[in-house]
């Protein structure tokens, strides 16, 4: 029987990096409820050879190697800072470079940052329709945070309180078909 494989990949530079927190905190959510083995990457992980690969194989081994455990995981956590409206042009570069069929029925936790609340459409208007196009599994519930809910980059008591609670029922969910899977496998 194997332990499901929860990745996150967090479309950020800067670090630290209030999406890096946010899925960081998601992540924590979900261990403290399912068996769980996590990674989670940022864009500075993935390093600079994302820039220049036209393709998949012009990626180093570093990259390589974290664009596998995308494609491989069993659950993905999608963060994203909002930059005038959008997700980074670099983290949709990394998803360039990955085959369509290989995230098809993935399950897909969205989640975003920004400045502001006018940012919050980021995630129904450019993340949803992103993953939509390669026939993955996105959530139902999504997480969106603004500057209000963080303190020291760390994720602040707050109105993300019900929406978190509503993630981690979908999150059940998925969790309960990956064991079913798991103990039909075994």
């Amino acid at each position: 029987m194997s332990i499901p494989q929860l990745v996150g990949i967090i479309g950020s530079f800067n670090r630290p990096s209030k999406t890096y927190v946010l899925a960081e905190h998601i992540a924590s959510l979900i261990g403290e409820r399912h068996a769980v083995e996590t990674e989670l990457y940022d864009l500075t992980d993935v390093g600079p050879s994302l820039g220049r690969a036209l393709w998949r194989k012009d990626l180093d081994e570093q990259a390589r190697r974290i664009v596998d455990a995308v494609v491989s995981a069993d659950v993905l956590i999608v963060g994203s800072p909002t930059y005038k409206g959008s997700y980074p042009g670099l983290f949709k570069h990394l998803f360039d470079l990955i085959d369509p069929h290989e995230l098809k029925g993935k399950p897909i936790i969205l989640t975003a940052t920004g400045g502001g609340d006018r940012h919050a459409l980021v995630v129904e208007h450019q993340l949803r329709p992103l993953f939509g196009f390669f026939s993955a599994q996105t959530l139902p519930t999504a997480v969106y945070a603004s500057d209000v809910d963080f303190k020291d980059y760390n994720v602040a008591p707050s109105r993300l309180a019900a929406r978190l609670d509503d993630l981690l029922s979908d999150v059940a969910n998925i969790f309960s078909a990956l064991d079913a899977r798991i103990d039909y496998a075994a």
